[in-house]
């Protein structure tokens, strides 16, 4: 009765919740997947300013989070992933004329090798001015896969180049690709970022992990409004862990609040489904093959309030 009483009690409280966002391509019509373009960038700052929607520093996000403090609810903070090109080029302009901050996650090694289609470390120096720099590796690789000191090298070569190039030392990092296991989160935790970003759909609340913040993509064609419906349901996973060895998803079992009597449960390249609830705990078992080397378990009472279980699958 006490074990009940004490998750009851964890999950008692409403928390406001903040949404960043993550861009990658602007008006790169060679990538409509992750490409944003011109006239939906115009359209989306149209509507937070119509929405009374204030785009603020992701370090005020950060700080109200570490702080364990409530966020407002209008609050947005923007990111770019992979510093691009495209992004210098057509997205910057935009940002400037809306006055709106913004933070730009580096590829290093896109622009330590001048890659054609990375910005070059002089275009760097001139958007730092408007906004801030972070790390998002040297190689770009799927980190998964990598050892842990490959993991630690790969971050410590980026950290040096950064701050030889730029003379910053970047305090928050993002994972490539949205990819990551205990074996990473430890590695780059050693690093002392003040906070560490995924990209699964979800919001930024006094109550999230600094170390695993939520970011929603806005590429490709979306629809603003519902993807600032998002909330993040307080939810603590116990299975699954990993990626399961014969590739099928027996089980999850999660605590959530008691108040919660049936969820609905996505597995990637599957179907929403009902599953129940008793006292507060999901016990489930699905057998369901996973058809994807990187899926995403999602538990939500109504669609858009949720929390995500990522595992990857290591070749």
């Amino acid at each position: 009765m006490r074990y009940l009483l004490l998750i009851a009690v964890s999950f008692t409280y409403l928390f406001a919740n903040a949404h960043i966002f993550v861009y990658h391509r602007f008006a790169d019509d060679r990538h409509p997947s992750t490409n944003t373009t011109i006239a939906q960038l115009e359209s989306q700052f149209q509507y937070f300013q119509k929405n009374g929607y204030i785009v603020v520093p992701i370090e005020k996000i950060i700080e109200k989070v570490s702080n364990k403090q409530d966020i407002p609810d209008n609050w947005v903070a923007l990111t770019i992933d992979d510093s691009f090109k495209s992004f210098y080029e057509n997205g910057f302009p935009i940002f400037k004329k809306y006055n709106y901050p913004f933070s730009i996650f580096v590829y290093v090694k896109a622009t330590q090798k001048k890659y054609k289609d990375f910005m070059n470390w002089e275009e760097l120096k001139e958007v730092s001015k408007y906004g801030t720099i972070g790390h998002h590796s040297y190689g770009h690789q799927h980190m998964t896969t990598l050892s842990a000191k490959e993991v630690f090298e790969d971050t410590l070569k980026a950290n040096n180049i950064l701050k030889a190039k730029l003379g910053i030392e970047p305090k928050i990092y993002v994972y490539p690709y949205g990819e990551y296991d205990q074996k990473v989160s430890k590695e780059i935790s050693k690093f002392n970022f003040d906070a560490i970003l995924n990209q699964t759909n979800g919001s930024v609340n006094r109550n999230s992990d600094v170390m695993n913040i939520n970011r929603i993509a806005l590429v490709g064609k979306v629809n603003l409004k519902q993807k600032l419906k998002y909330k993040t349901l307080e939810a603590i996973w116990l299975e699954p862990k990993i990626f399961p060895k014969d590739s099928i998803l027996k089980k999850i079992k999660v605590k959530v609040n008691p108040k919660y009597k049936t969820m609905k449960i996505y597995v990637t390249g599957d179907k929403w489904k009902d599953i129940k609830v008793k006292n507060g705990i999901i016990d489930e078992i699905l057998e369901i093959p996973l058809k994807k080397n990187r899926t995403r378990v999602i538990i939500s009472p109504d669609y858009y309030t949720v929390s995500t279980k990522l595992i990857i699958k290591n070749k």
